[in-house]
């Protein structure tokens, strides 16, 4: 091939054009020899490029083959790193949710020790209050049978026969399989201790035969007429009414119909006082409640007047006399009551008396704890009330319940 670049192809007249001037085989066979001349010129340069090439295609298959085992390896790592993730993700709810959970019962531990802590001294006096009334509901239909009986009867007789007519009503209730209690006492029955304390407060003497009076005329269905020589009723009325707007007239008093009127129109208490034997015929309508509806609006006629007749209307009559005859016909009218002082209620007005004349800084003391005392009954029945009323009200488990403990907590 040297020899042919040396001889021929350097030779400016070895061209196939020329050539063919001369022989047309001749011009094939210089075609043939400048192809074979460029052949090898382009072989050489190529050659090494082939060999390049193969060793770069065998390394590139070595490469490509440890490339797939990288990315299958890649693959297996993503995988677990995947599974990874997805139980760090569980992990994490799994411990934000024991985090609530411990957070939960923390607060309901906290909730529990408040809890027990506000209601946990109260268990023994609940239980005992729940039995007692047990045995209050189980005799309630023949102790209310009783209590309607003297309400109704017996407001005007004394203490001692009071208590023979009970005990008589409870022995014919027991022997006609009516429960009633043993011991009754009308104040236990219909009375509320805490009203009870503001009547004694307000002057209502301490004993039993004054409170049941006081009963009486808070449960009776006609006005009451109260024979007072001792004025006690009086007293314990004005004190009781006096933030009411009580009006005091008297059967003498030249307006006593124009107070009374005024008083059934805007429903404010009167007491008619010191009356004898009979009272005003035109009181009649009132004693009895002749009430009637006009226009919608509940009415009353007194005398030749109508006048609107209001609900919250209180009406008290007492006398003075010592031992009063009434007609029979005004027995149906009112409720007549015996507030003659007693024995008890005397001996507790005159030691009452006495010490706030010998020792008045102790019965300044007394008349201030009878008042913190009435006070702090009062705020425990409402307290109780609150405390009922919210565990009666909670919806499921209590200790979930933050308000309900709350309120539990402050009642404490």
């Amino acid at each position: 091939m040297a020899k042919i670049r040396k001889e021929y192809s350097s030779n400016p007249e070895f061209d196939a054009t020329k050539v063919r001037s001369a022989s047309s085989a001749a011009e094939g066979l210089c075609k043939w020899v400048c192809a074979m001349e460029i052949y090898d010129r382009v072989a050489k340069v190529v050659a090494p490029k082939k060999a390049k090439l193969a060793e770069a295609e065998g390394s590139l298959a070595e490469t490509m083959g440890i490339l797939e085992s990288k990315r299958r390896e890649l693959a297996e790592v993503e995988e677990r790193l995947a599974n990874l993730k997805s139980q760090f993700q569980e992990m994490t709810e799994k411990k934000e949710h024991l985090e609530f959970q411990v957070d939960l019962c923390s607060k309901k531990l906290d909730r529990a020790q408040k809890l027990i802590g506000g209601l946990g001294g109260e268990k023994d006096r609940w239980s005992a209050a729940a039995a007692d009334l047990q045995r209050v509901y189980d005799n309630l239909t023949g102790d209310v049978l009783i209590s309607s009986g003297v309400i109704a009867y017996l407001g005007a007789f004394t203490s001692l026969f009071r208590k023979r007519c009970t005990d008589d009503w409870s022995q014919t209730c027991k022997g006609r399989g009516i429960s009633c209690s043993s011991d009754f006492s009308l104040s236990k029955t219909l009375g509320e201790p805490i009203k009870i304390r503001a009547w004694n407060i307000a002057g209502l003497p301490t004993d039993s035969f004054s409170i049941d009076n006081g009963v009486i005329v808070d449960n009776a269905r006609r006005w009451p007429l109260m024979i007072d020589p001792q004025g006690q009723a009086n007293k314990w009325v004005k004190n009781s009414e006096k933030d009411n707007r009580l009006s005091v007239i008297k059967l003498t008093d030249a307006d006593y119909i124009r107070t009374l009127e005024n008083s059934i129109q805007f429903g404010t208490p009167v007491l008619l006082e010191n009356v004898r034997e009979e009272l005003d015929p035109s009181l009649e309508p009132l004693l009895l409640k002749q009430t009637f509806k006009q226009g919608g609006v509940l009415c009353i006629r007194l005398g030749e007047t109508v006048i609107e007749y209001s609900s919250d209307f209180r009406f008290y009559i007492t006398t003075k006399l010592r031992n009063p005859h009434y007609l029979p016909e005004l027995s149906t009218k009112v409720t007549l009551l015996n507030f003659m002082i007693t024995r008890e209620g005397l001996e507790d007005q005159l030691l009452g008396i006495v010490v706030a004349k010998e020792r008045p800084e102790l019965e300044e003391e007394r008349q201030g704890l009878i008042l913190q005392s009435a006070a702090n009954k009062k705020q425990l029945k409402e307290i109780e009330d609150k405390i009922l009323e919210t565990l009666s009200s909670s919806q499921g488990n209590i200790l979930e319940d933050e308000s309900a403990i709350q309120i539990l907590d402050s009642s404490k």
